[in-house]
């Protein structure tokens, strides 16, 4: 697709994906034969790829190690068209995540995102010294941001005057970070995105049943504007005065990790072209559906 000059910051992991997937069903304790993959990863760098994918122009703000996995992925992001100059270089090693996969969906997965938590609000010096933004004059265009932060930096980012203006879309990373995602609820300009699990523990509710309830939930909760999903069935957009469900066409998964990423970057890069809301979230199940499908021409 042809790359238009629109930037988008992506603030969170980036980090090497290690994928364990088998054709075959699996419980814990499972010992089968299947395939082991290494590739870019982490919520901001699967948001990321995929908004290039659509033609944007994403920077990254995360924190890597000085060393060559960290190296491996700055020039994977090159080469895919991400900005990396604004990337923090720690002395901590490159961040990794790990997870097994079966025909019946995630087994289970372990993130290590210590550097970028170590990293704190060094990653955010952008945003603030004035490169892309200051407390004086705010970026204000659109921010991915992922629950991989700690709660302690996306408080500061609530409150911080640097970060008033922006469109921020904000998505958990993991149903075990999902509470994090209190402290950004409330700001003016913040859009969630969630799957069910994660909307019961963000609003502290239980047995909601379907994508729209959860939605409801987090908006009484103090959320401005949220997108639910829940999993091949309907997601719903909703804010205090519009609400939009849409399906997702019905496949046979053969991946599970990044597509909520790829969801979420489908349905910003919609919105940043001017769809419509509705089609916006058509737009992102059908995305996510094809790449759950395994289809790499996903957009």
């Amino acid at each position: 697709m042809r790359r238009t000059s629109h930037q988008i910051i992506c603030i969170g992991s980036v980090l090497w994906d290690i994928i364990g997937r088998s054709p075959r069903e699996m419980r814990v304790g499972s010992d089968m034969p299947g395939r082991i993959t290494r590739l870019p990863g982490g919520v901001a760098m699967n948001i990321a790829m995929t908004l290039a994918r659509f033609g944007l122009s994403p920077v990254l703000l995360t924190a890597l190690g000085r060393d060559e996995a960290g190296q491996e992925l700055i020039n994977a992001a090159q080469d895919l068209g991400l900005l990396t100059d604004h990337i923090h270089i720690s002395e901590r090693p490159t961040d990794a995540y790990m997870a097994i996969e079966g025909a019946n969906g995630l087994i289970a997965a372990l993130a290590d995102a210590h550097s970028l938590e170590g990293a704190g609000g060094a990653i955010l010096a952008p945003l603030l010294n004035g490169t892309l933004g200051s407390t004086a004059v705010p970026y204000g265009g659109a921010i991915a941001l992922d629950g991989n932060l700690t709660e302690a930096l996306l408080s500061e980012i609530a409150a911080s005057p640097a970060f008033a203006a922006a469109d921020l879309r904000i998505a958990p990373a993991s149903p075990g970070k999902a509470e994090r995602l209190r402290a950004v609820i409330a700001h003016k300009g913040a859009t969630l995105y969630v799957n069910l699990e994660e909307a019961e523990l963000i609003s502290g509710t239980t047995g909601l049943g379907t994508a729209r309830a959860g939605a409801e939930a987090l908006l009484g909760a103090g959320a401005q504007r949220v997108v639910v999903t829940q999993g091949a069935d309907v997601a719903c957009d909703a804010c205090a005065t519009e609400i939009h469900e849409a399906a997702p066409p019905k496949v046979i998964a053969k991946r599970i990790t990044g597509a909520g990423d790829t969801f979420m970057a489908a349905h910003i890069a919609a919105e940043i072209k001017g769809l419509s809301r509705l089609n916006a979230l058509e737009i992102a199940q059908k995305t996510a559906a094809t790449y759950v499908a395994g289809d790499d021409n996903y957009v």
